[in-house]
């Protein structure tokens, strides 16, 4: 069983920093599959913002300079860190992973069918 536990969301104020954890079980991420960070802010659709898939990191332009993400195999985890946070921040973070990959991940890893177990989600809420 595949389980994905998300951690480090809360209430911060605009140009805080916040580093979200997302701790895998149940499969091993490492170089067999990808795993991403998407978010739904509060009347919008799920979006993408970042993975991590085969030692390649991949981002969503609109987080590109402001978001980091990282994973360490050991742990069998990956990281947001999320700096200068912005009220447009305020989202539901959910952390996926996808299957092992297929030689064409790279032209999937923005999509939410492409990934097939996903954590409960943890809150960021950013005031101005």
């Amino acid at each position: 069983q595949v389980r994905l536990v998300e951690s480090g969301g809360g209430m911060v104020q605009a140009g805080a920093s916040l580093r979200l954890s997302c701790a895998a079980s149940g499969r091993t991420f490492s170089d067999s599959s990808a795993m991403g960070w998407f978010r739904q802010a509060p009347g919008k659709e799920l979006e993408f913002v970042a993975a991590i898939a085969a030692r390649t990191i991949y981002y969503e332009e609109f987080v590109k300079g402001r978001f980091t993400i990282s994973g360490d195999n050991a742990k069998n985890t990956i990281y947001l860190q999320m700096n200068s946070l912005k009220p447009d921040a305020t989202a539901l973070y959910f952390c996926a992973v996808t299957p092992p990959l297929r030689p064409n991940f790279s032209d999937n890893l923005t999509r939410l069918t492409y990934y097939d177990y996903w954590g409960q989600g943890t809150q960021v809420t950013v005031s101005s």
